[in-house]
């Protein structure tokens, strides 16, 4: 019988199942499958009530970006049209602007919710 996860000892024998079925893998449409389906979003509920993950720091996201890409300062710079702004906003001196929010979310692809936090 499914029931809802209200402590951590039904969170983990919630896991153990889900271990189970996934060792299965039951094919869509089956019972096994829908039980998989029901439990697994009983256990995201449970998770993000009780793990909530904290949004990312802009300043962090932009500068964790510009690692991957290979790009510098100068580079930013260019598509925001000042170096000195986004030396002062990668250093915490300067706010960024909706204008420069959507630069960014355009050319690094950081969701707005991250830059606007």
């Amino acid at each position: 019988m499914i029931r809802p996860i209200r402590t951590e000892k039904d969170y983990d024998i919630v896991i153990s199942r889900i271990d189970e079925l996934l060792v299965i893998d039951p094919r869509k449409g089956t019972e096994e499958y829908d039980e998989l389906d029901v439990l697994s979003t009983l256990v995201e509920k449970y998770e993000d009530e009780n793990y909530p993950i904290p949004a990312p720091d802009p300043i962090e996201a932009i500068k964790y970006m510009m690692e991957e890409r290979g790009l510098k300062q100068k580079d930013l710079g260019k598509m925001i049209g000042s170096k000195s702004r986004i030396s002062e906003i990668l250093n915490r001196k300067r706010e960024m602007t909706k204008k420069v929010i959507k630069i960014l979310h355009e050319n690094l692809g950081i969701p707005y919710e991250v830059l606007m936090a």
